[in-house]
């Protein structure tokens, strides 16, 4: 089969042109803050980089004048894997032209990280440059809900077909729109988005200072993880921040379409919802399960900070926001199980949070669950249901493909992270932490998700597999298929 096929180039470099262009203007507020907090050396280096991105934006979106909007499957997959490189790469240009970073590759690293709500470092746990410290904040924020769900809304103009960048960025097995158009819907997910931001930021100014506030939220409303102090959320040591930061990292962990729903008064869909109640009751396991571990077997003689805790570091790691209050490595070998368990569940589809998701997961028991009732009843015709709707046998293999490939790629990261020859605790767990956009980990990267102990080689290695992450895998892997490039889609 010929994989001579034909792209339309002109449509895919302007959108990346498009891209490209927010992305440099968005690191104008970075710059501000550097000349603001006086921070010589990086308004240097903020105006180089904003100067090259948006220039570089600009000349593509002038010059490129396609002759036709045709936009197809293929077309659509290119432009996600392509705008997250090079938003990666550009976004990677701060860091590398200030002092702060020693190399490109570990800039590269903290971009990704950036982009990807991954929220860890490759440069060890110092203190990072307030103007350095906003641009990953930011980075963060236009990564939780997604790069290309923003320019979305600008699509239609150029005749493009948003519903298969949607479709190919949005994490999640189902993408639902909430409008007629995919553009109104990338704007009602916004303003849902910006809403919650605004509003977990008035509640933190109290706690801390109005940077503080801004950073932590950028961090935590992407399930991103970013802190604004080396100590991470004990620096505050406060409960009403904890509680805050958790709440809000839980909305953002919750199908945005429901937000939607519960706007137009379908409370009904919003309360039936499978996906949102397994969530939930896991959460409410979870952090049953760890107290009582924290409390019997560990060493907290106090029953409330054994809650406080454990309430806290679970909403981390099922949010993938990858907080750390606490020194969670040293805890009971239950305690850090169930941890490490949630790195695979992941929150809810079509939200800021990463891994496998909970409705993959509740499909994946429903259909355990039917193998063993076939086994007794072998004659049986028995569908696999969400709720009370019969989930169709295409994505239910949809979903059993993707969890398996899941794996595979997991272990084969094992494998690869092996070669640092690091103990097989630190080894596990980085690669399950980065594939599923968590951060922290356990062994000697910590709590506080410090990867600079890898090679240059490792962390570009790493920073894909942050990418294939995020992009949900069939992104990124479909790119490689003949069927896919053989075939006019």
């Amino acid at each position: 089969m010929s994989l001579n096929v034909k792209l339309n180039y002109q449509v895919i470099a302007k959108i990346l042109g498009i891209v490209t262009l927010i992305i440099g203007l968005f690191m104008l507020p970075a710059l501000f803050c550097a000349v603001f907090y006086g921070e010589t050396e990086n308004i240097r280096a903020l105006m180089i980089s904003s100067g090259l991105t948006i220039a570089t934006g600009s000349f593509v979106i002038l010059i490129v004048k396609p002759a036709k909007a045709r936009f197809r499957a293929r077309e659509g997959y290119l432009v996600v894997a392509l705008c997250w490189l090079i938003c990666s790469f550009f976004g990677a240009l701060p860091y590398y032209f200030s002092d702060f970073t020693s190399s490109f590759t570990d800039s590269f690293f903290e971009s990704v990280s950036g982009f990807t709500t991954t929220g860890c470092t490759a440069m060890g746990i110092k203190i990072m440059p307030k103007a350095l410290l906003l641009w990953k904040a930011i980075t963060h924020w236009l990564g939780g809900m997604g790069i290309l769900v923003f320019a979305i809304s600008i699509l239609p103009a150029l005749g493009i077909n948003a519903q298969l960048i949607a479709r190919a960025e949005t994490p999640g097995p189902v993408l639902e729109k909430m409008a007629v158009r995919m553009s109104d819907s990338a704007k009602i997910l916004y303003l849902t988005y910006i809403s919650l931001s605004l509003l977990e930021f008035i509640l933190l100014c109290p706690f801390m200072t109005p940077f503080d506030s801004l950073i932590n939220t950028m961090g935590s409303i992407s399930s991103g993880g970013l802190f604004a102090h080396p100590d991470g959320i004990a620096y505050y040591n406060s409960v009403a921040v904890e509680i805050i930061i958790s709440v809000f990292t839980i909305l953002a962990s919750i199908n945005f379409i429901l937000y939607h729903y519960a706007a137009t008064g379908k409370w009904g869909y919003v309360a039936r919802d499978v996906e949102l109640r397994s969530f939930l009751r896991i959460i409410i396991g979870a952090v049953l399960l760890c107290t009582l571990g924290l409390y019997f077997l560990g060493n907290y003689p106090n029953f409330f900070q054994a809650l406080r805790d454990s309430f806290f570091q679970v909403v981390s790691m099922i949010t993938t926001s990858g907080y750390s209050s606490a020194d969670y490595t040293i805890w009971p070998a239950v305690c850090q199980m169930i941890l490490f368990t949630l790195l695979f569940i992941g929150g809810c589809a079509a939200s800021t949070s990463g891994s496998l998701k909970v409705i993959r997961v509740v499909v994946l028991l429903k259909l355990i669950g039917r193998g063993f009732y076939k086994r007794i009843h072998p004659r049986s015709v028995v569908a696999v249901k969400i709720g009370k709707k019969a989930v169709p046998a295409l994505v239910v293999s949809e979903i059993t493909v993707f969890i398996l490939m899941y794996m595979c790629l997991f272990l084969f990261s094992c494998l690869v992270l092996s070669l640092q020859n690091l103990d097989l605790e630190t080894t596990i767990s980085t690669a399950a932490s980065l594939l599923s956009n968590t951060g922290m980990a356990f062994g000697e990267v910590g709590s506080m998700g410090d990867y600079s102990i890898y090679s240059a080689p490792l962390k570009l290695y790493l920073s894909l597999l942050m990418i294939i992450g995020r992009l949900e895998l069939f992104t990124i892997v479909i790119l490689f298929t003949k069927s896919f490039w053989g075939r006019e889609r």
